[in-house]
């Protein structure tokens, strides 16, 4: 996908001890739409859990809570890469999950200037001995001003 990229607030976080480090931004696209990125690096031989898991039965799914200003709004669901599906023995359940380089995407429909996205990443981390307990990290991307209409 080619985009031309206007990064605004790209903010790292990384938990001591978490084999996940987070980066938050926002990119508009050529076509004037402006998305949310939640970019997480995940550390050699750990996975986080992909948003829709085949089973509650094992750990808990990746999930994404946004508090949205007035000047803005979700447009559409959050968007992530195909996930790598398989058996898990820790859990004993089949799986859906990310390693390596992972982003997830929302679209925002941005009605003016100043506007910021607040919100928060819950996720668990497991390699193929054992799970971390899930953890919380919050964010927060102030937004670029939409285009002017043409």
């Amino acid at each position: 996908m080619c985009v031309l990229a206007l990064l605004a607030s790209a903010v790292l976080f990384t938990q001591p001890g978490s084999p996940a480090q987070w980066a938050f931004g926002a990119t508009v696209h050529p076509d004037g739409s402006t998305w949310v990125e939640l970019r997480a690096t995940v550390d050699e031989g750990w996975h986080i859990y992909a948003t829709q898991l085949p089973s509650d039965l094992g750990p808990l799914p990746t999930e994404v809570r946004f508090s949205l200003a007035e000047a803005c709004a979700l447009e559409g669901p959050l968007m992530e890469p195909e996930p790598v599906e398989e058996y898990d023995p820790n859990c004993g359940v089949q799986v859906r999950h990310h390693a390596g380089q992972v982003a997830f995407r929302q679209q925002v429909r941005v009605r003016g200037a100043g506007a910021i996205v607040r919100g928060e990443v819950e996720y668990m981390a497991c390699n193929d001995k054992t799970c971390l307990p899930p953890v919380v990290v919050p964010f927060q991307v102030e937004l670029p001003a939409p285009a002017p209409a043409k």
